[in-house]
């Protein structure tokens, strides 16, 4: 697949006209989707580092303060403690591994569903450009419609007005030019909203627009299409890493009924006031303490097989998804791929149908003059050329469409492929920021630096 020279005339352009390489950037640039997206990304990375604190000590202190009085004496005892604790899980046979993997996968998961938004992002600003296109074209057919009818009525009206035809060659002459001015009316609604569609789409209004860049280089035939969209696909490779994830969920949950061997350190400092009528005793204490435990659930009222049963049925469904999302994939190619024909055959058989349109417009109009066909034979000829051109532009559209539509069945419609030449999300900067639970303050500001140069991207 050689989509890398797929825009590779934006550069050539005139600065002041907008290509579709530029809509795809500003598309890109401007998308929240892709924002909250990241974000979530980052999310899925921390749970990464979740994972790894889970084998690390945990540092706690707590202090206390306790009075008491005495009935008789009218004394009080007051006692300050305070305690200095470490506890940590020294093995727990596999589980707190096993649940770092898990995390692992959801992370690479998670990144091949940020690609599957670009790839909508870049589509969406795609079809925007297309329709804003095509929607200028019909305009300026209509226009031209309007034009020519224009000038077919004021003719019947000076035919009419030496007697060569009657009020009703005027009147059907009027009836085509309102509906012609209907159907221009009709075409500037349609542009006002491809405009806005691709103010959504990029955040700018559109200005002139360029030609579309020469159409992408195809795969030879379908069936290679449809292996490149299986070893692409977002959407593909994200259930592979989700069916790996659902896996190494049931060895979790058969790792639950595992024991687990911890251990805990304790240092104790208490302070104790024993005041009286006449006299006031201090006394401070000092101890450490430590202790392993070994523990393992032997019954839990079928909470762990449930847990079990749990994971396997997710386990399943992961594993449905993943052959459900290569069969759509798979369709998605197909469907593409059949659009590119018919829109093929359409062009070349509507450019048939101009020729023929256009050659039988101006022989009737010839003829009219000479008296031998009626105004309303005129209208009905210019009626086919009309639609004619207008099926041409939509057909047109529709064949630069669904080439991009392929790209993006096959994983294909990025910025890296597309070769766009903009700064583009490194996911593995935050990931490796994070990855290992950091804590310290140095780690925390590389943290900080990280996050600051995602948002510049």
């Amino acid at each position: 697949m050689t989509a890398a020279a797929l825009l590779s005339l934006a550069t050539a352009l005139p600065a002041a006209a907008e290509s579709l390489a530029d809509a795809m950037v500003a598309a890109y640039r401007h998308s929240a989707l892709i924002e909250q997206n990241r974000a979530v990304l980052r999310a899925a990375d921390e749970d990464v580092a979740s994972a790894v604190a889970q084998l690390r000590p945990v540092l706690e202190w707590a202090a206390s303060h306790a009075l008491s009085r005495t009935e008789g004496n009218g004394g009080s005892i007051r006692s300050s403690s305070l305690t200095l604790g470490v506890q940590m899980t020294l093995y727990d046979w596999g589980r707190s591994q096993i649940a770092i993997d898990a995390a692992k996968e959801q992370v690479l998961a998670t990144r091949q569903a940020l690609v599957g938004v670009e790839q909508n992002i870049l589509l969406a600003a795609t079809v925007a450009f297309f329709e804003v296109r095509s929607a200028l074209e019909q305009v300026a057919l209509q226009e031209n419609s309007v034009r020519v009818i224009g000038q077919e009525r004021q003719a019947a009206q000076d035919r009419f007005e030496v007697g060569e035809i009657t009020v009703t060659d005027v009147a059907q002459a009027d009836a085509q030019l309102a509906a012609s001015r209907a159907a221009l009316v009709a075409a500037q609604g349609d542009l006002e909203i491809a405009r806005e569609n691709y103010l959504a789409a990029t955040g700018r209004m559109p200005g002139t627009l360029a030609a579309p860049p020469p159409l992408p280089t195809l795969p030879a035939n379908v069936d290679a299409a449809r292996a490149v969209a299986q070893r692409n696909h977002p959407g593909v490779l994200q259930a592979q890493r989700a069916a790996a994830a659902a896996e190494l969920g049931v060895s979790a949950a058969r790792a639950e009924r595992n024991p687990t061997l911890s251990g805990s350190l304790g240092l104790t400092v208490d302070r104790g006031i024993n005041q009286r009528s006449l006299s006031r005793d201090y006394e401070t204490n000092k101890g450490v303490s430590g202790q392993l435990n070994l523990s393992q659930t032997i019954y839990s009222g079928g909470r762990l097989s449930a847990g079990l049963r749990k994971a396997m049925a997710n386990r399943d469904q992961a594993r449905a998804q993943l052959l459900n999302s290569a069969r759509e994939v798979s369709q998605d190619v197909g469907v593409a791929w059949a659009n590119i024909d018919v829109a093929r055959a359409q062009i070349r058989a509507i450019d048939e149908q101009i020729s023929a349109a256009q050659q039988a417009y101006e022989g009737v109009r010839e003829e009219a003059t000479l008296g031998a066909r009626t105004t309303l034979d005129v209208l009905d000829a210019e009626q086919a050329l009309l639609e004619a051109r207008a099926d041409k532009i939509t057909a047109e559209a529709n064949l630069q469409l669904a080439h991009y539509q392929l790209l993006a069945a096959m994983g294909l419609l990025t910025v890296e492929n597309l070769k766009l030449g903009i700064p583009t999300y490194d996911p593995s900067q935050y990931y490796n920021a994070v990855r290992n639970a950091p804590a310290t303050s140095r780690q925390g500001e590389s943290l900080d630096r990280v996050l600051r140069a995602i948002g510049r991207d």
